[in-house]
């Protein structure tokens, strides 16, 4: 039999003889078999192949336990509660991402870092592509942010940013913002995902060749991601967040990812007229006048691994509408609800009948669940004008039975406590909520300094 020749498009094609036939057959045309044609990828024609290159010995791969990790030691910026967030220092080679809300300080605090760091003998450039020279000159000399060693380039170009790099050779450079520049290798205009992409792998190439730590500045959209494709985050070593509220000054610094330390640290500032100042010991700053009051309780609250001393205070108001108001501040209103469900239910404190205010000190948001317990007896104090003794602290989870659950870090939470002067702690070993009201009472009754309640 003459071997038939396969079609121009030939999808179909026998795995015995490997026959071809434009049509699906369920019989081979050349081997006479049954059931071995099948459908076939066309072939295209197009075969790409890549060239093997020899890694030169700086390239060579190498076993992981000979490689010398002092190779690579951190660098101080300057500013401790930085270098905390950043597991202990700038790696050399590093690019870091801090986004934060437009107003928040992002600028203030890279200024200050770039001071530190200039002050240490390190020089460093700072290029602006949002401000002009004299416009940084003058948060400089406000914030005292003056040196010889660093150097300002108000820039949008990448090209020329290079070029200053080359120049100036630092050791340390920031870029503000990476969305306000753009390079001639990209199409569209700044802050375009293919510039923001380009502009930020240039930048990461330059700092891992040359062991230069680079501090990227990036902008957030209005749900607060960072605005600007994802890549952008996958690309930097370490991504960090600057947040704060308004109205008040108190500042975070969060890490979200950090290839060269733990993302659970944060570092607190306060944003003064001068510039901003580090609070390395934040603890009295969510603290009232220290005088015990009806309606407060102080809770233990954690940030990152520091655990804070936060006043939850609460207000109540008889009131005669058919459904009372619920106004917190600091606090998530929805567990707020549940605390007070389970007060009127499980521990006979009526509060369907008032207008309940909750709110914290300071301007500080405690959302965990172990601020529970602590608006429990805020709330129950302020009904019943029952003044919670001022070395007591509350920390502790409410289920809706009642029950008081423990929290995360219980140890290192007792050991805050015990160290800031609370002498006594209620938690879950109270077990119920109604006895851990109970226990409120016994122990202030028991100190003769502090004001008995009156329930």
């Amino acid at each position: 039999m003459a071997t038939r020749r396969a079609p121009a498009v030939a999808p179909y094609r026998c795995t015995e003889c490997r026959w071809t036939t434009s049509k699906w057959a369920g019989r081979c045309g050349e081997c006479q078999q049954w059931g071995t044609v099948v459908e076939a990828a066309e072939q295209t024609g197009i075969l790409r192949t890549i060239t093997a290159v020899a890694p030169t010995a700086d390239r060579r791969a190498r076993p992981i336990t000979t490689v010398d990790s002092r190779d690579t030691p951190r660098r101080s910026t300057g500013v401790g509660e930085f270098d905390r967030v950043l597991g202990g220092g700038i790696v050399p080679g590093a690019a870091i991402l801090l986004s934060g809300e437009p107003g928040v300080g992002k600028s203030t605090l890279l200024l200050e870092v770039a001071s530190a760091s200039a002050r240490a003998g390190r020089r460093v450039l700072y290029a602006s592509a949002e401000e002009s020279i004299g416009q940084v000159r003058l948060r400089a000399e406000r914030t005292g942010a003056l040196h010889d060693e660093l150097y300002l380039a108000a820039e949008t170009d990448l090209a020329t940013i290079l070029g200053n790099i080359d120049e100036v050779r630092p050791e340390l450079l920031i870029v503000d913002s990476v969305q306000t520049v753009s390079s001639s290798l990209s199409e569209g205009m700044a802050g375009h995902p293919g510039q923001v992409r380009e502009v930020a792998s240039t930048l990461i190439r330059i700092a891992k060749e040359r062991d230069l730590p680079v501090i990227i500045v990036g902008h957030v959209t209005k749900d607060g991601s960072i605005a600007g494709p994802r890549i952008l985050e996958h690309l930097v070593d370490v991504v960090c967040h600057f947040e704060g509220d308004r109205q008040t000054s108190l500042r975070f610094v969060r890490a979200l990812k950090n290839r060269f330390g733990a993302t659970d640290e944060v570092g607190c500032f306060d944003m003064t007229g001068s510039g901003i100042a580090e609070v390395p010991d934040p603890s009295r700053l969510f603290l009232g006048s220290g005088i015990s009051e009806p309606g407060t309780c102080v809770a233990i609250a954690l940030e990152g691994k520091r655990a804070l001393p936060v006043e939850v205070q609460a207000l109540t108001i008889h009131s005669t509408a058919p459904n009372p108001r619920r106004i917190v501040n600091g606090v998530d209103s929805a567990r707020v609800a549940m605390v007070l469900a389970v007060l009127e239910k499980k521990a006979g404190v009526k509060t369907s009948d008032q207008d309940v205010y909750v709110s914290t000190v300071g301007g500080v948001r405690f959302t965990e669940p172990a601020a529970d317990l602590a608006i429990a007896i805020a709330v129950a104090g302020a009904l019943r004008n029952e003044s919670t003794p001022t070395h007591l602290a509350a920390i502790g989870e409410l289920s809706l039975a009642g029950e008081i659950r423990p929290v995360t870090q219980t140890a290192q939470r007792r050991s805050e406590a015990a160290r800031l002067g609370y002498s006594e702690l209620i938690d879950d070993r109270s077990a119920k909520l109604s006895s851990a009201l109970n226990d409120v009472r016994t122990r202030a009754r028991s100190r003769p300094g502090d004001a008995a309640p009156t329930f």
